[in-house]
């Protein structure tokens, strides 16, 4: 585990050190498709001083009880398969209830609030996206990468290499930070109203949740799953 240090990439940090998260999370810095930009940099977009991050982190760190699995050890096959049986899960059972729970609170407060139609069709949207996204893995991308874990030659892809799916799905990765983001802005910050009924406040709870989550699966995915298979397949294609 390298030492804490200012010019560590935020998803190299997060990587080394998964608590960090928590602290990332509560200062507002993005650590999934943000990933590869220097902390510093991060830091002072956020108007902080990448020092005191630093600190902070390593005091979050210092209290937990070491629960969070460092994923950048792990076999590729291990991580598709987290990813699938915790992420890919965790959407299919909460997007479905999130977007019945919208649509109710759309269509009672909806007129009085029309950011709450905005974000329906928002959601909408990101579900869709979502849906074919984890196809896309589950069917494609993902077992490329274990045969790529247990091959002893380069293997021959029908999509050339696996860097070229990597490519779409970091693009769609940033078309969901887009959309969380925006999602975050339309409930400003997940804060509910005063007249707010149990369940908006349910709604609220529930998108701030999912945020999390995506976080993490963003993060797993393009700092530390698609950066390891990339090299994994130049080392193959080396010993040609």
């Amino acid at each position: 585990m390298s030492t804490l240090d200012v010019n560590v990439t935020v998803g190299q940090l997060v990587a080394e050190r998964p608590r960090a998260a928590r602290t990332l999370e509560r200062l507002g810095i993005d650590y999934c498709c943000g990933g590869r930009r220097p902390l510093a940099e991060a830091c002072a977009e956020r108007g902080l001083e990448a020092r005191a991050v630093l600190d902070a982190v390593a005091a979050d760190e210092n209290a937990g009880n070491g629960e969070e699995r460092n994923w950048a050890e792990a076999a590729l096959d291990e991580l598709c398969d987290h990813i699938e049986a915790t992420h890919h899960a965790f959407l299919r059972e909460e997007l479905p209830r999130l977007s019945a729970l919208i649509a109710k609170v759309a269509s009672v407060h909806g007129e009085r609030e029309p950011d709450l139609q905005t974000l329906a069709g928002v959601f909408r949207d990101f579900c869709m996206e979502l849906e074919s996204h984890m196809a896309k893995e589950e069917q494609v991308l993902f077992p490329i990468i274990r045969q790529l874990e247990y091959a002893s030659s380069l293997p021959r892809f029908h999509c050339g290499s696996v860097n070229n799916p990597i490519r779409v799905m970091e693009f769609e990765h940033d078309s969901a930070g887009t959309a969380l983001a925006r999602m975050r802005g339309l409930t400003r910050d997940y804060t509910p109203t005063p007249e707010a009924c149990n369940s908006y406040r349910a709604m609220l709870d529930g998108l701030a949740v999912l945020e999390k989550d995506m976080h993490q699966h963003i993060h797993k995915e393009n700092n530390i799953l698609f950066p390891r298979a990339s090299a994994l397949e130049a080392r193959l294609a080396r010993q040609a």
